[in-house]
């Protein structure tokens, strides 16, 4: 199984080391896969925030968050969901894997 393509070059890297790790049957395939889009999405919405800053002016002069703040927000939950559903809580960010604390879906080859 090759990672995605549409993922970041470091997210594809963490997928293949996961995915080289451990013995995952196609149902958790399914839930990294899930996983790595959500730490993509997380880290796009970042690198907007970076850029425009984390609130914008209103027609009415009023400070409003960005809609990017939720979805940073919401994307860096569900990655941690899918990471803990996947007993891959110890593993690090797809910037630098490492072996997982638990194996509680999948056995290491």
């Amino acid at each position: 199984m090759r990672p995605p393509k549409h993922l970041r070059p470091a997210t594809r890297r963490w997928f293949a080391a996961v995915l080289e790790e451990f013995d995952l049957e196609d149902h958790h395939i399914r839930l990294l896969t899930l996983a790595a889009e959500a730490w993509d999405r997380c880290q796009a919405a970042r690198e907007y925030i970076d850029r425009n800053g984390m609130t914008f002016t209103d027609r009415f002069g009023q400070p409003k968050a960005r809609p990017e703040v939720a979805i940073e927000r919401d994307s860096r939950i569900g990655f941690a969901r899918l990471i803990r559903e996947l007993a891959l809580d110890g593993v690090d960010a797809p910037e630098a894997p490492r072996s997982p604390r638990t194996a509680d879906y999948g056995s290491r080859r």
